[in-house]
């Protein structure tokens, strides 16, 4: 079971951070609508989110109808440092996409810049005036030998947080793409082949006018592990709002002009009499969390409870697709995740209506979707398409969760 000071921790989280907290616990990527006036405010919220409370370098990328893959691939990428001192003779390629072998190792007690964290800690810019190693001034003054130093260039990296405004109006082929990074972990450039580093999380953010709007193309939809809608005006957007209450605020919500916007928020430099803000979330609490939910009982009953609903979703009248085996999988996986947030050690039948909700609502394919009313149970038994859809016409997904779920009989 979790330690009390790391339940605190959890419960002092917002929506959208347990969102994040839930993905990264399972390595996996998630969905968030909310309405089409507040999308560049919620990247930027998830931007902050990002780097104060997971200590992760995020990037955006604004997607249109007109986006290319070359874009796409280019605004994964963000610029690594330049590292100073005479090269290494272990300078080679590593297995890990971001743990250089130069580097100090954190299992060898070495000092690292991230404390020993797997999540890379945000790069400072470079400094204003400085020269390329190959551009400029400084690639043509004679040095002494005993006074050159070697910056090996450094090749841009897959950035930890991803962001994807707007992935819904991106190209079927660039959203092809997406789902091809998220399977493999690495992504094909012109140059290179670029790797996802170990602490990796893709966020969608879709702008719909409701909750069930906001979807991709259906394998990426069904590979994403939870959805969550966000009203802004409702739930309000705590770092965002904290941070243009300061008087000397440096973040703009930038427009949509560019499908590239690279984040700011809490990336720069600090000066050298204020020590590194701490970040919310350590590796220990992730990791810590991760163990905990492999280690989750679940009971029998529960369990059967939990393919009850499954299976009645399935077969619900209104449904015509959507629950996938992916689908039951992450459903199982959620309800031990947050049987571990909620400091138990074993699933009850409360944390599987919870996860239901999650899984299941940006993947249910509802009847009166894209012309698929023949596909009705009665309908194909000779009722009228027409007055079957009146009928339903007030049915939703949300409507059919909890249906299904009051349907279904919660063990003693």
């Amino acid at each position: 079971m979790a330690n009390e000071q790391l339940l605190d921790k959890i419960r002092s989280l917002s929506d959208l951070e347990l969102a994040t907290l839930l993905c990264l616990v399972a390595r996996e990527h998630c969905l968030i609508g909310t309405l089409p006036d507040y999308v560049d405010e919620l990247a930027e919220e998830l931007c902050l989110v990002a780097s104060k409370t997971f200590n992760l370098t995020p990037a955006i990328i604004n997607c249109h109808s007109h986006a290319t893959l070359d874009e796409f691939a280019t605004g994964l990428l963000v610029p690594q440092p330049a590292r100073g001192g005479p090269p290494s003779p272990t300078h080679t390629r590593s297995a890990s996409p971001y743990h250089l072998r130069h580097e100090p190792s954190s299992t060898t007690g070495g000092p690292s810049s991230s404390g020993g964290s797997y999540f890379p800690s945000p790069a400072p810019p470079s400094r204003p005036g400085a020269f390329s190693p190959r551009i400029g001034p400084a690639a043509i003054v004679p040095s002494s030998p005993s006074t050159t130093t070697h910056q090996p260039a450094q090749q841009p990296q897959i950035a930890n947080f991803i962001l994807a405004k707007n992935l819904h109006l991106a190209p079927r082929a660039v959203q092809i793409q997406a789902l091809e990074l998220l399977r493999t972990r690495r992504i094909f450039t012109r140059t290179s082949v670029q790797t996802a580093p170990k602490q990796f999380l893709f966020i969608a953010i879709i702008g719909a006018p409701s909750p069930t709007q906001a979807r991709v193309t259906p394998h990426l939809n069904d590979f994403f592990y939870l959805s969550h809608w966000h009203d802004a005006e409702k739930d309000g957007l705590d770092h965002l709002d904290a941070e243009l209450s300061r008087p000397d605020d440096n973040i703009s919500v930038a427009s949509s002009d560019s499908i590239i916007k690279r984040s700011s928020s809490g990336l720069g430099p600090l000066p050298d009499h204020e020590p590194a803000p701490q970040p919310h979330m350590t590796e220990d609490d992730i990791s810590l969390l991760s163990q905990l939910t492999t280690l989750a009982c679940v009971d029998v009953d529960v369990l059967r409870y939990q393919m009850n609903v499954v299976s009645h979703l399935r077969i619900h009248r209104a449904v015509v697709g959507g629950v996938t085996p992916q689908a039951t999988r992450c459903l199982g996986y959620l309800c031990k995740s947050l049987a571990a947030l909620h400091g138990l050690g074993f699933v009850t039948a409360s944390l599987v209506g919870l996860a239901v909700r999650k899984v299941y609502g940006h993947r249910i394919v509802m009847v009166g979707e894209g012309g698929m009313m023949e596909r009705e149970r009665s309908v194909q038994w000779g009722s009228e398409g027409e007055a079957v859809g009146v009928v339903m016409g007030g049915w939703g997904v949300e409507e059919v969760v909890e249906d299904v779920l009051g349907m279904v009989g919660v063990p003693a």
